[in-house]
């Protein structure tokens, strides 16, 4: 059984008290930040704490790519297939990246660029034409909004607004409060900072907060002897609202999450037609919405808590908000720079829906205040703020900066070339005549009811953002065999791509919180098929009918 503390925290997970510099008190303890912040989204075993049969697992695992892929790929390679070389050489490079990706022979992000090597080496394309994606403002986007994320996370300011929402009168007096609230902070927080960083940020929070809950359980008589407090029922729905809200609320902004940004550049490049951020937040609001109803019903229902009304939470909340004390300058400048940032993403949409889309001040004004050109100069002004200006201290430095996520970045990049070089070698086209005739695929509901389930099962047992870059490129060239608009179809592939819910490596998030000791395999599969399911119902049926009412892609 866990040993809990005086103040209600488990004493394996509590966080340690930090000094305003962030730095823990006692030397000998974690620097939670550090770790939080090192960026490590793909980590090696050699870096991961695993049990001797998950090791086991892994090894084997991974050990089989660096056999696998490059047999697939040459297999694929020597088949007489009645298609032009550069399509097929295109083909069996991809299957062996793919095969990387799902075994993680190499890191994720190394996966792809080594598919991007082999592409020069073998004549696909120059190497000037393979490498221009990495050029597009969505990287700048990427990048920027990463830059964000990492100083709201190094001062504290998710974390505060995390406590904020708790501390909302009658939040913390029942458990369904407590969870519903945890969703609605992972959502709103994962539409702007990365969805892992966003779980792990609020992963020692939540875990406070359940074993405030176990003590309570323990001195009322309600747990038995030798009982194991991280298999309370309240635990499950709570780690997994952490880890699916976090999967719901990417959707709310193109810059939630890595797959809308790279599905989002796929259609606007195969289409023309371009998705404006304030388009994007009006259609993926309802669907976020329906979604986050759904989750909260169905958790309570499947892990129905061991007790209903809760005492001891509002104390904590209220002990941590006093901790943090009254907002700092760093504070304020991150508050200011993600404030300019975000309101110059949107107002381009303002804009469409005074003057509208064909107008030329519209035009003007889209153009230059472009995603990426936005985020970059927003993230700047993090560095231009200052903290402590007699000695030239600011929001952030340039080590900070460092520390962001740049192997989803480099994924990203390298998603968006396959994607380009799938659509420029005409083998995305070849893939989806051969799939429409095969299938039988004839209506926009039929390809969008493929394309969501074909992302979803590849998101299972790869990353979300290379199941975007796989399955985008495949379903828009499905549609026009068809002779039907692209749009739709791909955009459901797009959301249906972070719809990866059933197991720890569908998603990082999902890792994070199984790493927590406090979810079973088994429950995270129950709830994930279920929610695997809901989630392909709601884009099939609710996103067409968002697109005619907000008029994206029209």
């Amino acid at each position: 059984m866990a040993d809990i503390d005086a103040d209600g925290r488990d004493s394996r997970t509590a966080v340690p008290e930090q000094r305003r510099d962030g730095q823990p008190d006692d030397p000998a303890q974690v620097d939670v930040d550090q770790a939080l912040l090192g960026g490590a989204t793909y980590r090696g075993l050699a870096e991961q704490r695993l049990s001797p049969a998950e090791e086991r697992f892994e090894k084997r695992r991974r050990t089989s790519g660096l056999i696998l892929a490059p047999a697939l790929a040459l297999i694929f390679l020597a088949l007489p297939l009645d298609i032009p070389p550069s399509q097929q050489t295109l083909a069996g490079i991809l299957i062996g990246v793919i095969a990387l990706w799902i075994t993680e022979a190499v890191p994720i992000p190394v996966g792809g660029l080594i598919g991007v090597g082999v592409i020069v080496l073998m004549g696909v394309a120059p190497a000037g034409e393979v490498l221009a994606p990495f050029g597009s403002s969505t990287v700048f986007t990427f990048i920027g909004a990463f830059i964000l994320a990492q100083a709201m996370l190094k001062h504290g300011l998710a974390q505060r607004f995390a406590f904020r929402v708790l501390s909302l009168p009658g939040v913390g007096k029942t458990t369904g409060r407590v969870v519903v609230a945890f969703g609605v902070i992972t959502c709103l927080l994962s539409a702007f900072v990365s969805n892992t960083a966003t779980v792990a940020m609020l992963l020692p929070t939540a875990l406070g907060i359940l074993a405030v809950i176990a003590k309570l359980l323990q001195s009322r008589g309600l747990a038995k002897p030798g009982w194991d407090p991280t298999r309370l029922r309240i635990g499950f729905a709570l780690m997994l609202m952490l880890a699916y809200g976090a999967s719901v609320g990417g959707l709310l902004t193109p810059v939630g999450t890595p797959p809308n940004l790279i599905g989002r550049a796929l259609i606007e490049e195969a289409t023309g037609e371009r998705i404006s951020f304030a388009g994007w937040m009006a259609t993926a609001f309802p669907i976020c919405l329906v979604m986050f109803v759904a989750l909260a019903t169905i958790l309570l229902l499947l892990n129905k808590p061991e007790i209903r009304r809760i005492e001891g939470v509002e104390e904590y909340v209220a002990a941590e908000r006093a901790r943090l004390g009254k907002l700092s300058r760093a504070e304020k400048n991150t508050l200011i720079a993600f404030t300019v940032t975000v309101t110059l993403w949107i107002f381009p949409g303002v804009v469409a829906l005074i003057a509208g889309t064909d107008s030329s001040v519209y035009e003007t004004v889209s153009g230059r205040l472009n995603e990426g050109v936005v985020a970059v100069l927003g993230a700047s002004l993090l560095f231009l703020l200052p903290t402590d200006w007699r000695n030239r201290e600011y929001t952030l430095n340039w080590s900070d900066a460092a520390r962001i996520d740049w192997g989803t970045i480099l994924l990203f990049g390298t998603g968006i070339i396959f994607g380009a070089l799938l659509d420029d070698t005409g083998l995305a086209a070849t893939i989806g005549n051969a799939s429409s005739d095969w299938l039988g695929l004839t209506s926009v509901f039929a390809i969008t009811a493929f394309a969501v389930l074909l992302a979803i099962v590849i998101s299972e047992t790869t990353s979300n953002t290379a199941s975007a870059a796989v399955v985008v490129p495949i379903i828009i060239p499905v549609a026009v065999a068809a002779g039907v608009d692209p749009f739709v179809p791909a955009l459901a592939a797009t959301f249906a791509a972070s719809f990866g819910f059933m197991l720890p490596v569908s998603t990082p998030q999902n890792a994070v919180v199984y790493g927590s000791g406090t979810v079973p395999i088994t429950r995270m599969i129950r709830s994930g098929a279920s929610f695997d399911v809901i989630g392909a119902i709601v884009i099939l049926l609710l996103l067409p009918v968002m697109l005619s009412l907000t008029g994206v892609g029209r």
